[in-house]
């Protein structure tokens, strides 16, 4: 075969069919990691961890390394058009908040830190 001959060497080019992980935007993951910032500042959070898989992105505050969660923020595009892309879990699993504005499902953390602040 002779330089720059095509012949053998055709590497087919990447799908479409090839399925994207779900993220956070720059914006959005600033709004989280402020509000981290501020609950591991009042002593309520000392570690996080971030998953991302093909249908949710998600963000989880720890109080201690080695506990469950203390909270467990999710974006799920797909629920765009129904009850929101954004759920707020607790600790035991349950739903505290859901919303299509990530400010609105914050909300109960940052109340929260007030109370942490002022108390």
């Amino acid at each position: 075969m002779r330089a720059g001959s095509l012949d053998g060497n055709i590497v087919p080019f990447p799908s479409s069919r090839v399925l994207q992980q779900v993220g956070f935007e720059r914006a959005e993951l600033q709004r989280i990691l402020d509000l981290y910032g501020r609950m591991v500042a009042a002593g309520e959070w000392r570690d996080y961890a971030m998953n991302f898989t093909r249908e949710f992105a998600s963000f989880s505050a720890f109080r201690r390394t080695a506990d469950v969660p203390q909270m467990r923020l999710e974006k799920r595009p797909e629920l765009r058009q129904r009850q929101g892309i954004w759920a707020l879990f607790g600790e035991q699993g349950q739903v505290l908040k859901r919303g299509h504005e990530l400010a609105g499902v914050l909300a109960p953390l940052e109340r929260r830190l007030l109370k942490v602040v002022s108390g």
